[in-house]
């Protein structure tokens, strides 16, 4: 595929819609095991959120009790997040551009659905590469990305029945998927990647994959859930340097 992807958050009114999440619905999932999976893989208290998008994430961070900065692609993104926390750090990174995070630093990168929108092999691979130089020894990369399962199901949080043609789609295609908990119905576009393409990104960039997660929900998680009970929307993989 091409290299023309654009960031679909990096716009004003996205930016508005998304800053007033927190943890609905399908959310939920996405966070609910983290502290667990970050409490038995993680020791020290500096950490990177990279795609802080409006915060949200960067706060779940600092409420574990991290020290730690947030990184985005997108100014309007960030607004938001320093207009929601104005005490936290934020800093803008140009085209994924990591050249200036500090080697050897840190203890924990957290990435949380932020490689759903990088287009192409090379791209993850040298984000990847980044993100592994910047790791203490010992430090851990968390990565929450999407299943491809989210774009051919429903969801509390997500609807893809007008989109029958996520069904054909490949590792690294476009797919789209609409958000049920913000204003902005709009349709996301994605970038659906497998589980195996994303071990061999891994591989490529010399992360070592130490555990993989795939959170499904609960009755009593307290959410009204759809296929959550039964089918994984999200896959967390807890990475550590070769």
């Amino acid at each position: 595929m091409g290299t023309d992807f654009s960031n679909v958050y990096d716009d004003h009114a996205r930016s508005e819609a998304y800053a007033k999440l927190e943890f609905p619905g399908t959310y939920y999932l996405a966070f609910r095991d983290l502290p667990a999976i970050i409490g038995e893989h993680v020791r020290g208290a500096k950490a990177v959120d990279f795609g802080c998008g409006t915060g949200r994430s960067t706060r779940f961070l600092r409420e574990l009790g991290f020290d730690v900065v947030g990184l985005d692609i997108s100014e309007p993104m960030l607004v938001r997040a320093r207009e929601r926390d104005p005490r936290g750090e934020y800093r803008l990174v140009p085209d994924g551009d990591l050249g200036e995070l500090e080697a050897d630093t840190y203890d924990l990168v957290l990435s949380a659905f932020t490689f759903d929108n990088i287009p192409t092999m090379e791209k993850k691979v040298a984000l990847f590469q980044s993100l592994r130089r910047c790791l203490k020894a010992g430090g851990r990369i968390v990565s929450l990305v999407s299943s491809p399962d989210i774009y051919v199901n429903e969801w509390a949080s997500f609807s893809t029945k007008d989109y029958p043609e996520n069904r054909n789609a490949r590792c690294g295609d476009r797919v789209l998927i609409v958000m049920l908990d913000v204003e902005d119905r709009r349709p996301v576009e994605d970038i659906v990647w497998t589980d195996e393409g994303y071990r061999d990104v891994y591989e490529r960039a010399g992360l070592k994959l130490i555990e993989t997660r795939r959170p499904l929900a609960k009755e009593n998680d307290g959410h009204e859930w759809v296929n959550e009970t039964a089918i994984a929307p999200w896959t967390i993989y807890v990475l550590e340097r070769k």
